[in-house]
């Protein structure tokens, strides 16, 4: 995502900091590099909870990209955007290990393909009269996240009905009078290539297995993901070689299954991670000084904070950031902290995953100078919080040919206050 220095203070003057701006472009480039990699009849799904702006939901259904929704309000919003809901094709599904809120109802009204995570949702289907299809999620017992509190298979993951537990699973689910149409996981990205290779055939070969309980399925899930290199925006892993290891999982299923399947993958923070940035403006550049406790620091102090990006203070995540100078002028360069304005020690965009400081050597800015945090658009405004009683930033969209849109407001404090009642209820 190229940025125009010019058009980013424009825009802090209109809109105000701090900011979120996507780039068309660089979302679309990025959608149509899974499309040209699961050509061979491979679906690809996108996990709406990383980026659920109707906007961006509405770039995946015009280039066919299906939904993965795990909450009642992100089918509708789905819905809203586009999506057809139904089963056939189950365009719209939803993963959960539980029913909160209004989901339950929603797949029922909806007629959403249920993807289940804990066997104790059958019953509550089944309580509920559903007799339809299911999907359910499988915990194969391995898995990588790019931290270890992001696993999504093995024994320390919560998500998934145990592989070993299949078998039972598949009974009750029949004899609930349902039948399982879809088998789903979710290894994780990792950090590697080879890493996700050798686990998406290894889950390949392990769905082969079992295939002989599941007479009814229609489609197999290898979830997984595709990394984004956060530290090295321009070395992002080469994505040719999945398109033969995608016909390869699906060649070994089929051959398995001895009829076609339908076959998906989830490319997870690949679709959006580098389609947006976070805008903040500086505020104060301060220092404490080396004393017996610790090290002397820089601190930039920002407008932005964990309330709007949290993935730094919650696992140590690394986004780039680069100084706009509002002045045009030089800065030099020296170590730097990057806070925000949160009554919290830990509002800090530049520690690592044990909580510890690490300055990075940025152009020393002056107030009124501009940060861009880089790679935002995965679970960054989707993570946002109205902690400190904080409204959450804008949105801002911006075309190929320099059209601007603002697609959500900031909010104000009519909005944090608009659901709070005095109903009594006795």
């Amino acid at each position: 995502m190229q940025l125009d220095p010019a058009l980013l203070l424009s825009l802090a003057r209109k809109v105000g900091t701090p900011f979120w701006l996507y780039s068309a472009e660089t979302l679309r480039a990025r959608i149509a590099e899974v499309k040209h990699v699961t050509s061979d009849g491979i679906q690809a799904r996108f996990a709406m909870k990383s980026c659920p702006a109707t906007k961006v939901l509405q770039e995946m259904h015009s280039a066919g990209i299906w939904i993965d929704a795990v909450s009642g309000n992100e089918m509708l919003r789905a819905k809203h955007a586009g999506h057809p809901a139904g089963q056939k094709p189950p365009v719209i599904l939803y993963t959960s290990d539980v029913f909160r809120d209004n989901a339950l109802q929603v797949v029922l009204e909806e007629g959403v393909l249920p993807n289940i995570g804990s066997p104790g949702m059958i019953a509550q289907l089944a309580a509920a009269g559903y007799k339809g299809g299911v999907s359910i999620r499988v915990n194969p017992g391995f898995g990588h996240g790019h931290v270890n509190s992001c696993d999504t298979g093995g024994p320390s993951s919560k998500h998934g009905v145990w592989f070993e537990d299949l078998a039972a699973t598949a009974k009750q689910v029949a004899e609930a009078g349902m039948h399982v149409v879809m088998l789903h996981a979710h290894i994780g990205s990792g950090p590697r290539f080879e890493e996700l290779h050798e686990n998406l055939l290894r889950l390949a070969d392990e769905f082969a297995a079992l295939l002989p309980l599941f007479p009814a399925l229609e489609g197999v899930s290898l979830g997984g993901g595709i990394p984004h290199n956060y530290r090295q925006a321009a070395d992002q892993i080469p994505l040719e070689p999945l398109r033969q290891l995608f016909a390869d999982c699906k060649a070994r299923l089929e051959t398995a299954a001895g009829r076609p399947l339908r076959v998906e993958i989830e490319p997870g923070r690949y679709f959006v991670a580098s389609s947006c940035v976070l805008v903040t403006e500086v505020a104060d550049v301060k220092t404490t000084q080396t004393n017996a406790k610790g090290q002397g620091v820089t601190f930039a102090m920002v407008d932005a904070g964990f309330v709007d990006l949290v993935r730094p203070a919650m696992y140590g995540s690394y986004h780039g950031i680069e100084v706009v100078a509002h002045d045009g002028g030089e800065r030099t360069p020296a170590p730097i902290v990057v806070a925000g304005p949160l009554c919290e020690s830990g509002d800090v965009f530049t520690r690592d995953d044990a909580e510890l400081l690490v300055p990075r050597e940025l152009p020393v800015p002056v107030p009124g100078d501009l940060l861009v945090l880089r790679d935002t658009g995965a679970y960054g405004y989707a993570m946002s919080s109205n902690y400190n009683s904080v409204g959450r930033a804008p949105q801002v969209w911006l075309e190929p040919d320099g059209r601007l849109e603002l697609i959500s407001r900031r909010e104000d404090l009519a909005d944090l206050l608009r659901a709070e009642v005095n109903e009594p209820l006795l």
